[in-house]
């Protein structure tokens, strides 16, 4: 994961095309085509040893002749020659490349690899191979062979495909939309997506970014560049693959549940991307993004002269969750002044089928005035009355008028009426066919803004404790010692119940006589008219209630004895030659009102470890109501996780049943994700059923399967919060200090922390004043992505007062980072900025960093000084901006 060089890709300042012809039909006169034609500003090379000229252009006979190292070059030569050919670019000078060509994977596994090791010897960067191209409209740059050149514009499409690039050209193009690039990603053997979204996040020219994705190679990098970018602009994605043909066999109801499709869905919605089901849908993003709309809130208000489209559209509206606008009275009566008396009079507004243009003015310009809408949708039907065109052209250039960044979407019915979407579209607003496609784009902007709300909650603060690691380990190491990969359910409970998870208590019985006499122990220790529950035990069988493993209600001892007896004929049947290890006894819990749910985990062979969550008991597979998430999980993502499931509205409670305590759930939740993220051995884990009601929870049943001895786990796609970090310090005077990560719950302990700085400390290390402590600027320094930043925070013994905070940003490579440290004016002096300091070296030395690097005021003294005194390279001037640049290298 780097950007290294791609600034050489998406704006070289030379092309060479290596395979250049003019054989009709050729990949290499094809690309040649669109270099020399798509408008490029700098040299551009051709290069095939058979031609002395092509195309009217010089052509040269190898890399050597060429007259200048091109900084691009794009390669149609057949797959053998790949390696030397980057090899020999490399020396050369060039920095990136682009290999076209296909069949380094099928033809020749090695070509592939050799050709890698010849890039990396130089840095050179390679997008490819067997990729379509990638054009650059902004610069001219069309290094592909596309069948059509894109108009320029601001949006960049990321493709896993080819042909969806040129498909979405044609689409694009007909509707006069714009990209910055298109870029066709092959078969990734270099640069990969979360590089393009990592380069295209910080480009100003880029308002928004579409993929289209057909798997993910690296987890974690890509959910860190995702997260990063959807931060930044909008990002829509459409993942083709949902429905795979087969899924892995798995010994947990998790493990058959958790789909790839739905821990896809899991890992965009964490990172903040919005996601649409098909490529009409990224379609419909590209025409509501391309046309730059920005909503503020979520009340839209729909104007039509046909009713019937109008209640489609509301209709539409609700059911993708949105919100209509309830029209305020001022412009209700604004509206009786302008309309004839029969108009709606409430959302849809509808006007009647004979509004001519004025009309439609007139409705347009009093409900972009109304602080009770946010976005308007203008439909119209075709009639013989007036003239659709006429009216889209009074529409565009009212609605283009400044309206304070309110959105306008238009849906003109009937294909006869081109020229109003051609009206539409020069004035940039976005026009569809019908009132569904026009509600689903206007959706796609509420999306990604609940997303980024979503993403910017600051979670309660909560207890990171009652964990008992090493009861967990003991049990573990126990069943490794026997050889086995299934805990006994005893012992997965005894995990949970390390884990601070409720369990029911559950007694061992090897024989079915044993059984009689524990049911008779429980049954006396236990409230009149108690019955018990009697399962069987085997390490061979994952499902106990497929040999009838599984007997509810049992009164007394004697029964208890003749169901036991009952399953082992029955498994000594069904599955012959499974082990039984003897039978479980507990006090069966009757409680009124309660709710059978399912938590768990698996493993995700992209992703690595997914919690889920949903309806539990014995049909938990048919039902198949059920959410995933990734951990770590927080309060927040818990209960979003729970909101996704049909369930919770049954949890919420109805009619004379309770709510749930929730807060009990969303604590099992968070110390499950706990046992995904930390507990690398098991792989999965069922919950079920663990009993939910108003007065807590309980796992009734549980499943643990370890990893087979020697498997390496998938590393976490989030990298968990860095508990081992924390430490306790002594400052000079002898104030104790506790220095330890920050976590998003933090935030609210800046608002402190800041009024206890002076203007000049925020000024010399903020290089500017501060007006406000705005959310979104404090959730920025507490959420943060551990796998690229870190921010060490030093706090009062007790927890309550921020002291001071060292931070770095890395690269997208991991290799340099950027760092700033700035302590409580009242606290200078005492050495924290020197205990902060060397934290972040260290824990920049660890992670690999090769430098740290900064820029501070030159005024700034104390600054420069205990830089110099660490270590750091000072250089710069003090004049023009005042700053000198310090590194560190490590």
């Amino acid at each position: 994961m780097t950007i290294r060089h791609l600034s050489s890709l998406l704006r070289p300042s030379s092309v060479a095309l290596l395979g250049a012809s003019e054989r009709p039909h050729s990949v290499g006169a094809a690309v040649a085509v669109n270099l020399l034609g798509g408008g490029f500003k700098g040299p551009i090379y051709l290069v095939n040893p058979k031609h002395q000229s092509l195309h009217g252009q010089p052509c040269y006979p190898d890399i050597a002749a060429l007259p200048g190292a091109p900084e691009l070059a794009v390669i149609c030569t057949p797959p053998a020659t790949i390696p030397a050919l980057i090899g020999a670019l490399g020396q050369r000078g060039t920095k990136a490349a682009i290999v076209i060509t296909a069949g380094l994977q099928s033809a020749a596994v090695e070509d592939q690899a050799t050709m890698l090791e010849a890039a990396r010897k130089t840095g050179l960067r390679i997008l490819g191979p067997n990729c379509l191209g990638l054009l650059v409209p902004a610069v001219g740059l069309n290094a592909s062979f596309a069948h059509a050149p894109p108009l320029a514009g601001d949006l960049a499409l990321v493709s896993q495909s080819g042909a969806i690039v040129t498909a979405l050209i044609d689409w694009a193009n007909a509707r006069a939309i714009g990209f910055s690039h298109l870029v066709s990603m092959g078969n990734m053997a270099d640069i990969d997506v979360d590089d393009l979204l990592d380069y295209l996040a910080a480009d100003a020219a880029v308002s928004a970014i579409l993929l289209y994705l057909e798997g993910i190679v690296d987890a974690r990098s890509f959910l860190s560049a995702a997260r990063s970018a959807a931060r930044t602009k909008p990002v829509v994605v459409v993942k083709a693959g949902r429905h795979p043909t087969g899924v892995r066999a798995a010994a947990s109801h998790t493990g058959a549940m958790a789909g790839s499709d739905a821990v896809y869905d899991a890992v965009f919605e964490r990172a903040g991307l919005v996601r649409v089901p098909d490529l009409m849908g990224l379609f419909q993003a590209a025409e509501v993004l391309g046309r730059r709309q920005i909503v503020k809130g979520e009340r839209l208000a729909i104007l039509t002269n046909g009713g019937g489209a109008g209640v489609l559209a509301i209709d539409r509206l609700e059911d993708l969750g949105g919100l209509p606008a309830r029209l305020g009275g001022a412009t209700i009566d604004r509206l009786d002044r302008l309309l004839p008396a029969a108009w709606s009079r409430a959302n849809p507004v509808d006007i009647i089928g004979d509004a001519d243009a004025t009309r439609y003015v007139a409705a347009v310009e009093a409900l972009l005035a109304d602080p009770d809408v946010d976005g308007l949708l203008v439909m119209n039907c075709p009639t013989a009355i007036a003239s659709s065109a006429d009216v889209a052209r009074a529409v565009a250039a009212v609605a283009g008028k400044p309206r304070g960044a309110k959105p306008v979407l238009a849906a003109w019915l009937g294909d006869e009426h081109a020229e109003g979407h051609r009206v539409f579209a020069e004035a940039r607003i976005p026009s569809f066919a019908t009132p569904d496609l026009a509600i689903d784009s206007f959706m796609h902007l509420i999306r990604y803004r609940r997303a980024q709300a979503v993403s910017m909650q600051t979670p309660p603060a909560t207890a990171h404790d009652g964990f008992d690691t090493l009861a967990i380990g003991q049990v573990i190491a126990q069943v490794r010692r026997e050889g086995r990969d299934l805990l006994s359910e005893l012992e997965a409970k005894a995990v949970l119940a390390a884990c601070g998870i409720p369990v029911a208590e559950t007694r061992l019985a090897p024989t079915p006589g044993a059984v009689a006499t524990t049911a008779a122990e429980l049954l006396a220790q236990s409230p009149a008219g108690t019955r018990l529950v009697v399962k069987i035990s085997s390490r061979d069988l994952s499902h106990k209630s497929d040999v009838g493993g599984v007997r509810l209600g049992v009164a007394d001892p004697a029964e208890a004895r003749s169901v036991a007896e009952a399953m082992l004929r029955s498994a000594a049947s069904l599955r012959p030659g499974a082990r039984i290890d003897g039978f479980m006894v507990q006090p069966m819990i009757e409680r009124t009102g309660t709710h059978e749910l399912i938590v768990g985990i698996a493993e995700d062979p992209v992703f690595g470890p997914i919690v889920l969550f949903g309806a539990g008991g014995t049909s938990v597979e048919v039902v198949n109501d059920k959410a995933i998430g990734l951990p770590p999980l927080d309060p927040l993502l818990a209960r979003a996780m729970m909101a996704r499931t049909r369930i919770d509205r049954l949890l919420a409670g109805y009619r004379d049943r309770p709510a749930a305590d929730r807060d009990a759930l969303i604590d099992v939740l968070i110390r499950v994700a706990w046992l995904a993220a930390t507990q690398r051995e098991i792989c999965e884990l069922d919950i079920n059923p663990l009993l939910a009601d108003d007065r807590g929870v309980i796992a009734l049943d549980a499943r643990i399967v370890l990893r087979r001895p020697g498997e390496v786990p998938k590393p976490l796609a989030i990298r968990p919060y860095p508990e081992h970090l924390a430490c306790d310090e002594i400052l000079r005077d002898g104030t104790s200090v506790h220095i330890r990560p920050v976590r998003p719950e933090d935030e609210r302990l800046y608002g402190d922390f800041f009024e206890r700085l002076s203007a000049d400390d925020i000024r010399l290390r903020l290089f500017m004043p501060l007006k406000e402590l705005s959310h979104a600027f404090l959730a920025r320094l507490t959420q943060i992505d551990y796998a690229r930043e870190m921010a060490f925070i030093a706090l009062s013994p007790d927890g309550r007062s921020l002291l001071g905070v060292s931070r770095l940003a890395a690269e997208p490579d991991l290799q340099i980072a950027e760092y700033a440290i700035i302590v409580r004016s009242d606290l200078q002096g005492r050495g924290l900025g020197w205990l902060l300091m060397a934290r972040l070296i260290d824990y920049a030395r660890t992670e690999g960093l090769r430098e740290l690097s900064g820029h501070v005021l030159a005024e700034n003294t104390t600054m420069l000084r205990m830089c110099g005194e660490l270590g750091f390279e000072i250089t710069g001037s003090s004049e023009g901006t005042g700053q000198r640049q310090v590194r560190l290298h490590l």
